[in-house]
């Protein structure tokens, strides 16, 4: 009988399950309440990864970027090179089903100093991607009202979104505040709609418009509306260069598959659920994102002289596509799916950034780190979620700075801020995935693998990955447009893509850091489970 002050959930007061005794000898006692399943493990990375807000939030991305081939052609591209970054996450993430996740494993294999900076790209990505998403949720919710309300506003406010956003930020973090139960509940849920929603919209894109555009058109046609080579669609600069710019627009909606790993401590049966987890989420999201944007190009519509409106698309994106080739009716309803989908990803992002900021601060790594991995009386991490959600507006904060490249009679507003965070999210969270892959390839055979893994494949599988990382990492650098090159003739510090800035910024904050102070006191992840029940388990 365990004494009468001790808790029944104790680890000495009970039998420990297989999941507790392998959490065990990875260093922790179980703390959070393990009460996700398999599927709603995959649930919460299908949910972030979420094909009704990327696919649709950063359409321009690829669409000006190239045009139709951008998005025919790069989408299933892309989606193969990130299903293999996938297998070699999921190999790490059986092996070691913390909540901690990326951070962990690179602190395993590499030491705390390659634990150290694999946290904070990986924390960095999180609270940019809980901004993102949340910034796009907020800008579909007003486009919704729009199309159904004449009166809602008159015309577009950056300062009207602005304060959904915030509004937005403040429900996910209640709901994720209230019950962690509550949250893996509403990723199934989620996953249904995702499922429903997509499918109705794309019934709704093949039926309901008068009109197709032409298999050639989606799969041969391509532009430059980016600004560079004066249009030039023929040249190297566009094949290298101007497409490459597109690849935003896959990069950022298939990603934040790492959730699965950070809800590892939650979930039952973690070393084979988690791993399957996030090779899944990507799997089908890569499918049906494709068929869904598919439905989307070919329902662009004509311009007054019956040719395919591409200068209307390229300021409009999916919402002039919507509305234009269907109607408001039609098209509002498609806005409120995706927007609706849009909440729960926000949500969902918000749950994994949280973990990751409570794993993180358990090791000591966060100033503040005891305040951030508190947990309170129903055992979540209410304040790690509140210092992601603060962190995502402050980064967000250039959004209400007007970009408009086009004229006072003709304005062309670009989201320049939402392409900025979204761009820190892609670059964090993959340069973050980058460094535990490369170093599991190096361990080679001494690797201990997981009951799910890769076998001998990880030596092609590993290097391709971190490849694929670094050149889509380095694009995503780039300026946007021509007015944020510097020492140009149209430079101005509101066209700059600002991505850049953060993440060189925070990596040489964080080498300053390291070598003055960090690397005196941070030792990586921290033993919290009884040495006693080690022992028992061994």
């Amino acid at each position: 009988m365990p004494e009468a002050h001790e808790p029944l959930d104790h680890p000495d007061a009970r039998v420990l399950t297989e999941d507790e005794k392998h959490l065990a000898k990875l260093g922790y006692s179980q703390d959070l309440h393990r009460s996700w399943s398999g599927f709603s493990n995959f649930a919460i990375s299908f949910s972030i990864i979420s094909i009704l807000a990327g696919c649709f939030t950063n359409f321009g991305a690829g669409f000006n970027n190239g045009g139709p081939i951008s998005i025919s052609w790069s989408w299933p591209i892309l989606g193969v090179f990130i299903l293999i970054i996938g297998f070699t996450m999921s190999e790490l993430v059986s092996a070691y089903p913390t909540s901690g996740g990326i951070y962990w494993w690179a602190a395993k294999l590499g030491g705390p100093r390659a634990g150290f900076f694999t946290g904070w790209l990986n924390l960095i990505g999180l609270i940019a991607v809980t901004a993102g998403v949340s910034y796009g949720c907020a800008t579909f919710i007003d486009l919704t009202i729009s199309t159904w309300s004449t009166g809602w506003a008159d015309g577009y406010s950056l300062q009207r979104v602005f304060w959904i956003f915030l509004l937005v930020l403040a429900g996910a973090a209640v709901l994720n505040i209230f019950s962690s139960h509550l949250m893996a509940i509403m990723n199934n849920v989620s996953v249904w709609w995702h499922v429903v929603g997509a499918s109705v919209i794309v019934l709704i894109l093949i039926f309901i418009p008068d009109q197709h555009q032409s298999f050639s058109y989606v799969f041969t046609e391509r532009f430059n509306n980016s600004g560079f080579s004066d249009g030039a669609t023929n040249n190297f600069a566009f094949w290298f260069a101007i497409v490459p710019f597109g690849f935003l627009l896959t990069q950022y909606t298939i990603t934040g598959f790492d959730a699965s790993a950070h809800l590892s401590e939650e979930t039952a049966s973690a070393s084979k659920a988690a791993a399957k987890g996030i090779w899944r989420s990507i799997l089908y999201s890569v499918v049906g994102g494709y068929i869904l944007l598919l439905c989307v190009v070919f329902a662009i519509p004509n311009d007054g002289s019956g040719n395919p409106d591409n200068a209307g698309v390229g300021a409009g994106g999916v919402a002039y596509i919507f509305n234009t080739a269907m109607g408001t009716n039609w098209g509002g309803f498609v806005l409120f799916i995706s927007a609706s989908a849009q909440f729960f990803c926000a949500t969902s992002c918000m749950t994994s950034a949280s973990r990751m900021t409570y794993a993180f601060s358990r090791d000591g790594a966060i100033p503040g780190s005891k305040r951030w991995a508190a947990l309170n009386a129903n055992r979540t991490p209410a304040n790690a979620v509140m210092f992601v959600a603060v962190w995502a507006a402050i980064v967000t904060l250039p959004a209400l700075i007007e970009v408009n490249i086009g004229t006072a009679d003709a304005p062309l507003i670009i989201p320049i801020a939402f392409y900025a965070v979204t761009s820190i999210a892609v670059i964090g969270l993959y340069l973050a995935f980058a460094i535990p892959i490369w170093l599991r390839f190096t361990h080679g055979e001494k690797f201990e693998v997981g009951s799910w893994n890769n076998g001998a494949k990880y030596r092609w599988m590993n290097p391709i990955a971190v490849a694929e990382i670094i050149i889509v990492s380095l694009y995503l650098m780039m300026p946007f447009v021509p007015g944020a090159v510097p020492f140009s003739d149209d430079f101005s510090w509101k066209f700059v893509n600002y991505a850049p800035i953060v993440t060189v910024g925070a990596l040489i904050a964080l080498v300053i850091w390291w070598n003055v102070s960090a690397k005196n006191w941070f030792t990586g992840p921290k033993q919290t489970v009884d040495q006693a029940v080690l022992d028992s388990i061994e």
